[in-house]
């Protein structure tokens, strides 16, 4: 074998193979020279063997896996030996000292000695991998992959004493910091550790940054004094999408070297070894991904080890040192210029994995954990006796003495759990997010800049759907079972898991009787119905989908409000959106708030135990930053001032938004890849916080993250509204899947990339939602204002087009042109005109030089906006002409001359769906037209034949209907069973084309063909760059 020397690429050549196999690997590298030896993860061993191209030697491939543990005990061998408290009495030392006494002869670390490593129990489970290597070579399904999985991950028990040491309450020596009793946090009883407030970075001292410090740390070690026994440790989650506990456990050590050493504060690694392994953690990527755990990981002794050695490290060679100034009356101020930003980084990084070790927590079987002495124990409302002297603090609201509050099946609604109207925001609000880049504490990267979001009026739910209310759905309403609640990518997820509840839900009885129990992080306990429930975005989509259908079942929502009860009977529930979820917010807690006065940021001044103590009466009381060790009732504390209870602590909510970088959004280069890898349109937003996230998490400017499948201590809320959600959506990358908001089958589907705008407007990507909406991002605002209005940037000298020899200026004013076509095909009357998909309104104000009255639609809220802006004569409409990278020009949106504002108040803008043309008539928002066009926008709906059927329905008889469409057809935007042509008829073996296809529907409606031409049209991306795009227009006559 040969290994060719590249940090980032590894090739393999087997000696009875030609051919050069490369893999990516950032956790590898070979020189061919020494044969030193850094590191591969068997996953990646195990990818290369299903090549085709090259086999691994054997004997190679075996040792790398069998030989992990020797090697981490290598790097170990010439640590300072311990002071005594440690108290496992043997970690194997045996092979540690052959090894090294090996080593020291033949010279450490090379493949040879590798090779020589191997006992023969090691041997045989580590030949695991080869003597199957033909089998999965041949048949990779994602079946065998679990079963090998399986096999491998038991190879890390039983190789020393660590699962007696792990068995029963942690000794003293566990804790490698502080132990908690003398941590900073621990309550006046000296019992309970709870979450120390967000450290203030403008106000610091050298004990304060210390006693962060040692909180961060002893928190998470307290947390993993839970697992039971070395097995837990190791033993795979139950959908393998993770690694096992042990990388954790060493992972958030491991980054605080890593990028103290990147900012220039460490200049050496502790363990190379380790700082290998343990530095990149995974993305929880697709539901059927399962390779993460088929590795030979180091002993939990050996990481125990290594964790004390970072703590040392970063106390004396980071702390004492770079804040030893700053102990008597003088305080250091840390911004994001300063190298010691990526210490407090390490912290929040820490904290972040101290909340998703949990969620596993709450997947490890019961008998592989304990509840760890000092952990903050289960919110009162778990138990049936109540403590007198803690219900005088902690707000616990009262239940009814008629129902057994532990009953497992059959909840009531307004005795198990409380009733959940919708509560209005009835005014149109404006949200600013982003957080002050002086704002003095720690923030991720994409908290950073800023967006403005106009939040129409909208209901939302008064409380968190409970576990209460989830039960309906999947008892009463069948909800796992029945295909029509869920999305397609929703679905195929509950199929592969076979999931028939949410996953901490526990049968309490036989399978069907819906009899159930719930599984908090350490404890089963009695199901507490009135608690928010845990699902995935899919199973909350499906609850809202469920609900529009059945509209609610036995737990029917009433309305606090007769303008809210207007609409409840004709609208679709839904998620939150990131800015709904800050208009819920208290006053005295939110953004705004915040940037006045940091305090407002209740986790900057409020310590978990001061969280737990506040009387509950505020709407800053909230069950955040470890107050308790599990969730609490959605009715618990008191609401915020719009009457929602629980918008921030308690659970995560799903929104409808993808995870989005803000404007002005910039990477810190200590950690580059922290948030603009999941910018892909496969990520969605969670907000709020749950009851043990600490520290940033607990934030307002929090903005956190997870894949629809992926399962957090997060529930939901459902929302109403007669508008466009202020959703922020991105396109999928290839080959993932846009997560639609809307309630239709596709709300997670795209097979490819989006390759252009087509100079379309916007559209629900499913028939009847109120949500879903690609083009509100501000850029494709900008993009659309310079492609309807032409005359814009002649005062600034910007040209539309550089001016070159045969300049492409016959695809510009493409809206104008479409509103021509439709009047030079001369219809019986000029009485009205429909502008369907009308964008900005270029087209629309077009048509009113000829139209008595014009009607013009679309699907964003702000394009609508920008339109009806447009038509003002007072308000001037400016927006950024892209000229090279980040570098614009602002210019003014100009109308041309002849645009008198007498012709614009001809136009009547508002927002409407194009796949429901029939309840818009019926609701009275569109008449009967003389004229009616569509530029770009049939191959941009969920459902274009039932918005083809529908245009009888709205065209006067002799009226003339104007159809422009590149038939550029993506299922991120029309699901593949819904197009009209561009596929295979596997039937016939033939082509099917969309032209034909539109011919016959329009022929079938009553329409005839008058007219048929090319237009093309010109979308400028930055001044050297545009997209050329050949729509086909076809002008169709209702028969009279």
């Amino acid at each position: 074998m040969i290994l060719n020397k590249s940090p980032f690429t590894t090739r393999f050549l087997s000696s009875s193979a030609s051919t050069m196999v490369p893999f990516r690997c950032r956790t590898f590298s070979v020189s061919p020279l020494s044969k030193s030896f850094s590191f591969i993860s068997p996953r990646t061993i195990w990818k290369f063997s299903q090549t085709r191209a090259a086999l691994v030697d054997g004997r190679f491939f075996a040792s790398f896996a069998t030989s992990a543990s020797s090697w981490a005990n290598d790097n170990n061998s010439n640590d300072d030996e311990d002071d005594g408290k440690w108290d496992l009495k043997t970690c194997n030392n045996k092979n540690r000292n052959s090894n090294q006494d090996r080593r020291e002869q033949n010279g450490s670390g090379t493949v040879d000695d590798l090779n020589h490593d191997i006992d023969k129990a090691s041997l045989s489970s580590s030949f695991f991998f080869h003597h199957h290597h033909d089998h999965y070579r041949n048949n990779p399904s994602d079946r065998d992959v679990t079963a090998m999985t399986a096999a491998a991950w038991k190879q890390n028990l039983g190789r020393g004493q660590d699962d007696a040491w792990l068995k029963g309450p942690r000794p003293h020596s566990w804790f490698t910091g502080l132990h908690p009793k003398n941590c900073p946090g621990i309550d006046q009883s000296g019992t309970v550790l709870h979450s120390l407030p967000l450290i203030n970075l403008s106000n610091l001292t050298r004990q304060k940054v210390q006693d962060y410090f040692d909180n961060t740390w002893t928190l998470f070690e307290t947390l993993f004094a839970g697992l039971h026994g070395e097995e837990g440790f190791y033993r795979p989650a139950p959908h393998g999408l993770r690694h096992p506990h042990i990388f954790y456990y060493g992972h958030t050590a491991c980054l605080y070297i890593n990028k103290l050493r990147v900012a220039g504060l460490l200049s050496r690694p502790v363990n190379q070894y380790f700082e290998s392994i343990f530095e990149v953690g995974v993305d929880e990527m697709l539901w059927d991904d399962m390779h993460k755990n088929d590795m030979l990981w180091p002993m939990v002794s050996q990481v125990w080890h290594y964790r004390r050695q970072v703590y040392q490290t970063v106390t004396q060679q980071v702390i004492q040192q770079q804040f030893s100034d700053y102990d008597h009356g003088t305080n250091a101020v840390v911004d994001q210029s300063n190298p010691l930003w990526a210490l407090f980084m390490a912290m929040e990084h820490e904290r972040i994995h101290l909340e998703t070790s949990s969620v596993l927590f709450r997947e490890t079987p019961h008998h592989l954990v304990q509840t760890p002495h000092y952990w903050p124990s289960l919110h009162p409302s778990a138990s049936s006796k109540f403590d007198a002297s803690l219900e005088k603090s902690i707000h616990t609201p009262p239940r009814s003495a008629s129902h057994d509050h532990y009953k497992t099946s059959h909840p009531i609604t307004g005795g198990d759990y409380p009733a959940n109207a919708m509560v209005e925001v009835p005014h149109e609000l404006t949200i600013t997010l982003g957080k002050p880049l002086d704002f003095p504490s720690f923030g991720w990267d994409n908290e950073y800049g800023t967006r403005t979001v106009t939040v129409p009026p909208f209901a939302a739910s008064q409380y968190m759907i409970s576990n209460g209310e989830y039960w309906h759905f999947v008892a009463d309403g069948a909800g796992y079972r029945t295909r029509e609640y869920w999305c397609d990518q929703g679905w195929a997820w509950r199929t592969f898991r076979n999931a028939k509840r949410p996953s901490f839900w526990q049968p309490a009885g036989p399978d069907g009787s819906h009899e159930y129990r719930l599984r908090t992080i350490f404890d089963v306990i009695p199901m507490p119905w009135d608690w928010p429930v845990d699902v995935n975005y899919y199973e909350a989509k499906a609850f809202c989908r469920w609900k529009t259908l059945s509209r609610g079942g036995p737990d029917r929502y009433a309305s606090t409000t007769a303008q809210t009860a207007s609409y409840k009977e004709s609208t679709s529930f839904r998620l939150l959106t990131e800015a709904e979820h800050h208009v819920l917010r208290g006053s005295s807690h939110n953004l705004d708030s915040a940037r006045r006065d940091s305090l407002a940021d209740k986790v900057m001044t409020n310590s978990g135990h001061v969280f737990a103590d506040d009387d509950g009466l505020t709407c800053t009381a909230a069950n955040l930053n470890l107050s308790f060790g599990s969730q609490s009732p959605v009715n618990g504390f008191a609401p915020s001032d719009t009457g929602h209870y629980n918008v921030t602590g308690n659970a995560w909510e799903w929104t409808e938004d993808h995870f989005n970088p803000l404007d002005d959004f910039k990477v810190h280069p200590v950690y580059d890849d922290f948030s603009t890898p999941c910018f892909d349109g496969k990520h969605n937003i969670i907000v709020g916080g749950s009851f043990i996230s600490t520290g940033d998490e607990a934030s307002v400017f929090a903005r956190f993250h997870f894949r629809p499948h992926f399962l957090q201590h997060s529930g939901f809320r459902v929302v109403t509204s007669e508008h466009n959600a202020p959703v922020k959506h991105l396109a999928a990358s290839a080959g993932g899947n846009l997560e639609s908001a809307g309630l239709g089958s596709e709300c997670a589907s795209n097979d490819g990339n989006k390759s252009s705008d087509d100079g379309g407007s916007s559209s629900s990507t499913s028939s009847g939602s109120t949500t879903t909406n690609t083009y509100e991002s501000e850029a494709t605002l900008h993009m659309y204002l310079g492609l309807h209005y032409l005359n814009s940037g002649r005062k600034e000298n910007v040209s539309p087009i550089i001016p070159h020899d045969n300049a492409p200026y016959h695809g510009l004013s493409f809206p104008q042109r479409v509103a021509q076509l439709l009047v030079s095909l001369q219809p019986q009357s000029k009485s009205n005109a429909l502008d369907v998909g009308c964008a900005v309104g270029g087209a629309s104000f077009e048509l009113a030089r000829h139209f008595d009255s014009v009607d013009a639609f679309d699907y964003s809220h702000s394009f609508i906006q920008a339109a009806k802006r447009m038509q003002s004569v007072t308000e001037e409409v400016h927006f950024r002409l892209p000229l090279e990278g980040n570098i614009h020009e602002v210019i003014r949106a100009e109308h041309p001359e002849y645009m008198t504002p007498a012709l614009r108040s001809k136009v009547n803008f508002f927002t409407g769906d194009a796949c429901q043309l029939p309840l818009m008539k019926s609701q009275g928002l569109l008449d009967i037209y003389d004229g009616v066009i569509m530029s770009n926008l049939l191959c941009r709906l969920s459902d274009p034949v039932s918005c083809l059927n529908a245009l009888p329905l709205i065209v006067k008889n002799g009226g003339i209907v104007v159809l422009v469409t590149p038939f550029t057809w993506l299922s991120e935007f029309t699901p593949l069973q819904n197009w009209l042509g561009g596929y295979y008829d596997s039937n016939k073996n033939e082509a099917v084309w969309s032209q034909d296809r539109l011919k016959h529907i329009m022929e079938s409606n009553g329409f005839e063909k008058i007219h048929e031409e090319d237009i093309p049209l010109l979308i400028r991306e930055h001044a050297r760059k545009y997209q050329y795009i050949v729509s086909q227009a076809s002008g169709w006559r209702k028969s009279i």
